[in-house]
């Protein structure tokens, strides 16, 4: 117990350096301009039970301010929000909602998100509207979470942010002078789908005229490096296991990742040649295992323009919570 005491208290201390505010003292939430929920809700009756949630809605309530943001991230049931939320707050507020995949302004279906097979091809949009009876604004989690780092995060000081995620895909988004930049059909900020430049193809031997074998997406993910490096060498390692051998100078996953950094690099020259943007900002699981940015800034040059580029990489400010801070913005027309 004493042992948990003295992490505990490790932990808020190193918050508090992080501005990050005790709630241990409600009064706080008045200076928040963002409030997380991320609460248990147990099953009960095959439910989730929402009493933590609302009793700490309740406790904090008349220390909100105007224009707070509130981010319910606990696991809940459809319209929880409008339940605890607005009847208390006695208005209606918009709804933001980041997914994979585009939502299409065709058709208003979600497409391209085939590791969501539950909204793939179904108008989530309408549905949500429907159900809530409310505004819903649904837009690509690589867009939310480069809008939220363009807002207030790492790139809160910059004109043109472009987001990149490395994760199991890898996807993408584009934020100028702090609105997101979808353009005509959605599509804007979706390089992962480009196709891997020609030189880079023809090294590791590529058919280019199966589009999606030679996508991007194919190597620079964390699903298309461990795919490959298991193709080539015989050995079932899963992403994280392949940084690892490379850290411990596995000569096998020296190759790879030597050969993922070139393919990276050329990636990015292509971002830099059409949108030059002033910085990149990475997520997602695979990017946490990258600490070669830096060479990667270097190799960029080699390949854009001129071989000249002097934008930043950066890492985000809130992590993995960019994707919801981000959403929870698309309510405001100034962004979006």
């Amino acid at each position: 117990m004493q042992q948990n005491s003295y992490f505990l208290a490790k932990q808020v201390k190193r918050l508090k350096k992080q501005n990050i505010l005790s709630m241990d003292k409600i009064k706080n939430i008045s200076k928040c301009d963002y409030i997380i929920f991320c609460l248990p809700t147990p099953l009960k009756n095959n439910a989730p039970d929402l009493t933590f949630i609302i009793s700490a809605f309740n406790r904090m309530f008349k220390h909100l301010k105007k224009n707070q943001t509130i981010i319910l991230e606990s696991t809940v049931f459809t319209g929880a929000t409008s339940e605890i939320f607005v009847k208390k707050l006695n208005k209606k507020l918009n709804v933001g909602v980041c997914h994979p995949g585009i939502h299409s302004t065709h058709t208003g279906l979600v497409k391209n998100a085939p590791n969501c097979y539950w909204i793939e091809k179904k108008p989530l949009q309408k549905n949500l509207r429907e159900s809530l009876k409310r505004e819903v604004y649904c837009e690509n989690d690589a867009n939310c979470f480069t809008l939220s780092e363009a807002i207030d995060g790492s790139c809160k000081n910059y004109k043109i942010v472009f987001g990149v995620i490395l994760g199991s895909g890898c996807g993408g988004g584009l934020v100028i002078n702090k609105k997101i930049v979808t353009g005509t059909n959605g599509l804007g900020g979706e390089w992962g789908h480009n196709q891997l430049p020609y030189p880079a193809a023809k090294k590791e031997k590529l058919d280019t005229n199966i589009l999606r074998e030679s996508e991007i997406e194919s190597f620079i993910s964390g699903y298309g490096l461990s795919k490959n490096f298991n193709k080539k060498y015989g050995k079932k390692l899963k992403t994280h296991e392949i940084f690892k051998a490379y850290r411990n100078h596995d000569i096998d996953a020296e190759k790879i990742i030597e050969e993922f950094k070139i393919n990276l690099a050329m990636s990015l020259s292509t971002i830099i040649n059409i949108l030059d943007p002033e910085v990149f900002v990475f997520g997602g699981g695979m990017s946490n295992e990258i600490d070669f940015f830096p060479e990667i800034e270097d190799l960029v040059r080699k390949y854009v323009v001129g071989q000249e580029y002097e934008g930043i990489f950066l890492k985000p400010k809130y992590g993995d919570a960019s994707g919801v801070r981000g959403a929870a913005r698309l309510g405001r027309s100034s962004f979006y």
